[in-house]
């Protein structure tokens, strides 16, 4: 028989970092049935594999699945690759365009490889939404969407916004809140997970059960995770993501660009610490008892560690320490190669440093290195660089630092 914590600890520790509990007074009661019967929650996330990699941003779910998991209770990590087939409509205003079913299960295989960074795969069941849609069937479609109205549809904020600009909602895309739905039926959840753009998908699978007889599930919501510049939610198409399967420098300096105030926000919805000793570490930081860059330099450890073990975390922030606190050179420092016909000066006297900077990808234009010569943020073997060019004799090799960016350069 399972081993449960008692409610009020389960809790605690399910409450952290969730924006809302439907209903927390449900969940409660379920809790208290699991400890008195030794029977654990059956609880659920959806992941539709529309791309191959995934970052910390979707971690957020896989990590309160985790929680569910640590406290007793089985867990269902969902691969959506029947429902991957329409493209989830929430926060959209265009509709997706649809994957291959060879996609999709290219994509399934990726995700499975990387949860499992996280969940206990010994304790995880992994489930594919084509077991039950496959043979839902024509007829078994329509009873689903019977059960429903288009202006119950039409309340969803998204299909009502694209509703009100004239902008077209296919007809496939208002049968992904039932198909959703549906997945708590076919899998008994008591619970399911989500973020806060799958409020009203996670509603429909509570009326669904409802519907099939079953207890509605409880729903518990999850911020959208900011990503690094602390304002848009984590997107590769923001360039504000930090992906699962970097190498673990990257995934350690990316952490320590973050800011101090969103570092709390990550160690509240990335980790396993508790609230309490979050709570704890913010008073240390606010007393000047421990700078808030040791805080960070643990976290950006921690999660270079969850995904590559902890030598592999160790070492990460011993190389970042070496780059920029000791200014010593990393043993695996980038290497790029730079011709010298395309950042020679005038008349070839030299190395016109603000071309270098952004051939060898350690600014974004000659402008930016400019910028950053000038704020007196450029390194060349160790010296500070405040000249536009550089007298110097080709081929050489240059160990250049920009700001918080270092590589090696080779110009011949």
């Amino acid at each position: 028989m399972p081993s449960f914590p008692p409610v009020a600890e389960q809790l605690a520790y399910l409450r952290k970092g969730s924006v809302e509990i439907i209903r927390e007074e449900e969940l409660k009661a379920r809790l208290e049935k699991s400890l008195a019967t030794g029977t654990p929650l059956r609880v659920k996330a959806g992941f539709d594999p529309t791309a191959p990699d995934l970052h910390l941003g979707h971690t957020v779910l896989i990590r309160k699945l985790k929680h569910f998991q640590d406290m007793g209770h089985t867990v269902v990590f969902l691969i959506g690759d029947g429902t991957g087939l329409i493209g989830d409509p929430s926060g959209r205003n265009a509709t997706r365009p649809p994957l291959t079913r060879e996609q999709l299960n290219a994509n399934a295989e990726t995700y499975k490889a990387q949860v499992f960074k996280i969940l206990d795969r010994e304790k995880t069941e992994v489930r594919f939404n084509s077991e039950w849609l496959d043979q839902l069937g024509f007829e078994g479609m329509i009873r689903l969407t019977a059960k429903f109205t288009v202006s119950q549809m039409l309340e969803r904020e998204d299909f009502s916004k694209r509703f009100n600009e004239e902008k077209p909602i296919s007809v496939h895309e208002l049968l992904y809140p039932m198909t959703q739905g549906y997945d708590s039926v076919a899998l008994k959840a008591d619970v399911e997970l989500g973020g806060t753009d799958q409020k009203f998908n996670l509603l429909v699978g509570r009326q669904l059960q409802r519907e099939f007889g079953q207890p509605s599930q409880i729903v518990l919501t999850m911020p959208l995770l900011e990503g690094t510049d602390g304002v848009q939610k984590m997107s590769k198409s923001y360039g504000n993501y930090i992906g699962i399967t970097e190498a673990p420098k990257e995934i350690y300096g990316k952490m320590m660009s973050i800011s101090d105030q969103l570092m709390w926000r990550y160690y509240e919805l990335l980790t396993d610490v508790t609230t309490a000793e979050i709570e704890a570490m913010q008073k240390k930081a606010a007393a000047g008892e421990v700078n808030p860059m040791q805080y960070k330099k643990e976290l950006a450890q921690r999660i270079a560690a969850d995904f590559h073990g902890l030598e592999a975390g160790k070492q990460a922030a011993e190389g970042w320490a070496k780059q920029f606190q000791k200014d010593e050179v990393p043993e695996d420092l980038q290497t790029v190669s730079v011709a010298f016909a395309d950042i020679a000066g005038s008349g070839n006297n030299g190395v016109r440093l603000d071309k270098l900077l952004a051939k060898a990808g350690l600014a974004e234009s000659a402008s930016d290195g400019a910028r950053k010569i000038k704020a007196k943020a450029v390194r060349v073997d160790g010296e500070v660089k405040t000249e536009p060019v550089l007298h110097v004799t080709v081929p050489i090799e240059l160990t250049v630092r920009a700001g918080r960016l270092m590589k090696k350069v080779a110009i011949s």
